[in-house]
């Protein structure tokens, strides 16, 4: 009988002594997972930052590009970038559409029927695109994924721009700028991809010019 209960006493002890060290295992795994989570969101911040510092290094650009709707549909066109705040998109004919940005506003007409929309530039999020900066410590990233032909960085801020986003394409080789896409607040993606970029030249500033002569309600802006 003695025998039998130091037996059971063994095992008992055995049984604890495990279930002790699993305990403790699982316990220990807790903190090396989350670092591991952790540093891994370190690294992607990082190479995150150091590409977005190197497309907002690059003063000018100018490249061909296609664009895709929401609905399908597809342009292509030329555009023409100076940071901070500046872009002009001419589309290939038949489309009428002009997109111009000053580093005020951003007006879009209609050669056609010669009407111009605007909009404040910092309540769009093409104001991200173009500035000076990218910060992506200043609680604007929604989300980094990393890939081995692609690194997609997507920002937005929900007090300025409401639901809508940009989300922005690098080659993660060269951190050149491959697409980004617009997402309004309703959902529909704009997607556009850019090919044959150069970058480092000056233009006129007759590029970046608004026609707010033209634009009723616009004398403010006038120079």
């Amino acid at each position: 009988m003695n025998n039998s209960n130091s037996v059971m006493d063994r095992i008992s002890l055995t049984r604890r002594h495990l279930l002790g060290t699993l305990a403790v295992a699982a316990a220990s795994a807790i903190p090396i997972a989350a670092y591991a989570q952790a540093a891994a969101a370190a690294s992607s911040s990082a190479t995150a930052q150091a590409i977005a510092d190197h497309f907002s290094s690059v003063a000018t650009m100018q490249g061909e590009f296609v664009q895709f709707g929401p609905r399908g549909e597809q342009t292509g066109g030329k555009f023409y970038i100076q940071r901070p705040g500046k872009l002009r998109f001419n589309y290939d004919n038949p489309s009428p559409i002009r997109v111009i940005a000053d580093g005020k506003n951003v007006a879009v007409g209609n050669m056609k029927l010669k009407t111009w929309d605007l909009y404040p530039l910092s309540k769009t999020p093409l104001s991200l695109l173009l500035a000076q900066r990218i910060d992506l410590s200043a609680g604007s990233v929604k989300s980094v994924k990393q890939e081995s032909d692609l690194t997609t960085i997507a920002l937005g801020n929900n007090t300025i721009f409401g639901n809508s986003t940009i989300t922005m394409m690098f080659d993660p080789k060269t951190y050149d700028l491959r697409q980004w896409t617009i997402t309004d607040n309703q959902g529909k993606d704009t997607s556009v991809m850019v090919f044959n970029v150069k970058t480092g030249m000056q233009f006129d500033n007759k590029v970046f010019r608004v026609p707010y002569e033209v634009i009723p309600g616009t004398a403010a802006y006038r120079d």
